[in-house]
């Protein structure tokens, strides 16, 4: 046997052949996608934890303002919000990237008119009346009424002439009103007034997804939620203020604003826009199914926070109108497939722990 021939035998034996060296290849490619995607979860995951405090913290700490503190002005605290907001996103457009998106608008007066100032409003007008309810309504059952925004939503998306609703929506949503008006009659301290600002806020809030729906997403625009601050913030900044001229400055003596202090503010409108901007980034960085899960374990812990701290009293009732309008609101949101599919990817992950 030839020195060449031995050597070929001895490469064949010792080396791995291309199929191997090819299938090691794909496992080094596949170990670092799992490097990789490990360690991109961890920073979303951050992002969500981060939006739930920090959105938790504005409604009870706004709340805390409202009607505990002595600040009962809800629209001059919109308009400290919205005021802050104007400033600081003016200078973040100079000094950041964080805007840049602003440039893909086609912003002349008539589309400012037409499309951004509208939205602008109907953004306005669901933060005031979402201030308002704080002084009326207990936080554990503002976020029972808020499982009916899917509702709301659909109405006015067929009002508008852009949703069709199915035989099954329509027995979806019947279920998600049954459960909020279980969660309604077994409310304790129920305040009419508080009822419709919650209304008039959610029907705002959709007013708002409509129109972006219709005035910009159909279009192949992207509004998110800074360039939003960016544009309106300014002029519901002065509608705002000319509201509160009739509504709340009468009564407001600047001994209220000393008593609560400059400092708090701050601390307060810089908690609405950090909100703000995680909300972006989560936006950028999870799909609209982790955002929806997030919000629903987000109120549930909101919830959970007013019994325990603040002793809201929660009827049985409530709780069981709650539950059907939360298995609602899931199917609503998700449909059959997807959460067959994720029982589904649970149970086998539960099997293979089971078996581990």
């Amino acid at each position: 046997m030839s020195y060449t021939r031995l050597s070929a035998i001895e490469q064949a034996v010792t080396s791995p052949t291309q199929e191997q060296q090819k299938e090691q290849q794909q496992q080094q490619q596949q170990q670092q996608q799992q490097q990789q995607q490990g360690a991109s979860s961890l920073p979303t995951a951050c992002y969500i934890l981060i939006w739930i405090v920090l959105s938790n913290s504005t409604i009870l700490f706004n709340k805390w303002l409202i009607d505990i503190a002595g600040f009962p002005y809800p629209i001059l605290l919109t308009c400290w919000h919205l005021f802050f907001a104007a400033v600081v996103t003016q200078v973040l457009a100079r000094t950041s990237t964080l805007l840049d998106n602003r440039h893909s608008l086609p912003i002349t007066g008539r589309f400012y008119l037409r499309t951004i100032l509208p939205i602008g409003l109907v953004s306005s007008g669901s933060l005031v009346c979402s201030n308002f309810v704080y002084l009326h309504l207990s936080i554990s059952f503002i976020q029972m009424l808020k499982a009916f925004a899917p509702v709301v939503v659909l109405f006015v998306s067929w009002l508008w002439g852009i949703a069709d609703p199915t035989s099954g929506d329509i027995l979806n949503i019947m279920c998600i009103v049954l459960g909020v008006a279980m969660a309604s009659f077994g409310e304790l301290h129920i305040s009419w007034l508080g009822l419709t600002f919650q209304l008039g806020g959610l029907i705002f809030e959709a007013l708002r997804v409509v129109m972006i729906q219709t005035m910009l997403s159909s279009a192949g625009l992207n509004l998110d939620p800074l360039v939003g601050l960016f544009y309106y913030a300014p002029v519901c900044v002065v509608l705002n203020l000319l509201i509160a001229g009739v509504v709340e400055m009468p009564y407001i003596s600047w001994g209220d604003v000393q008593k609560i202090g400059w400092g708090i503010f701050f601390l307060n409108a810089m908690l609405a826009f950090s909100l703000n901007l995680v909300s972006l980034v989560l936006i950028r960085k999870t799909s609209g199914l982790v955002t929806t899960l997030t919000g629903i374990f987000k109120n549930i812990l909101l919830i959970l926070f007013s019994v325990v701290v603040w002793k809201s009293q929660i009827t049985m009732i409530q709780l069981l109108g709650y539950s059907i309008s939360l298995m609602g609101l899931v199917y609503y949101s998700f449909g059959h497939e997807k959460l067959m599919a994720a029982y589904y990817a649970t149970t086998a992950w539960g099997g293979r722990l089971a078996k581990q």
